[in-house]
């Protein structure tokens, strides 16, 4: 959206994304709430940023879209009085918790502007012009 002079379609980010446009709108939607993106109604509307890139951090917008669980393994409450489930839940908590209190601080350090950036530099070096649609081909 950063590369684009108009706001930029849901149908547009789906295909660059190669996700359903729903899937945008529902995303989108958090980011908006949170103030990160706008939206404009009707014919040339669509998404665009709402604040300068280097206002933004990974840490904004992973609260802006609802601050999944960063992990797929974690703690497990399948059966409660198991034992072997406590003492292996009661092992993990500090690793669990000490690696998501790290991950969410690089988040807070890395902005919109630094990932452009490399984004550019890695587009340059390779020979390519930046073409939303086919960005991830």
């Amino acid at each position: 959206m950063a590369e684009s002079p108009r706001p930029v379609t849901s149908e547009v980010l789906a295909r660059a994304m190669r996700t359903n446009p729903v899937v945008v709108r529902r995303t989108m939607a958090g980011l908006r709430e949170a103030g990160l993106v706008r939206s404009e109604k009707g014919h040339g509307g669509g998404w665009s940023i709402a604040r300068p890139l280097d206002a933004i951090t990974l840490l904004d917008i992973y609260r802006g879209i609802g601050a999944p669980g960063l992990f797929a393994l974690g703690h497990r409450s399948d059966n409660p009085h198991c034992l072997v489930e406590k003492a292996v839940n009661h092992a993990l908590d500090g690793a669990f918790d000490a690696a998501q209190s790290l991950l969410l601080e690089r988040f807070g350090a890395v902005t919109l502007a630094a990932l452009s950036a490399d984004f550019h530099a890695g587009m340059l070096a390779a020979g390519h012009t930046i073409d939303l649609e086919h960005a991830h081909d």
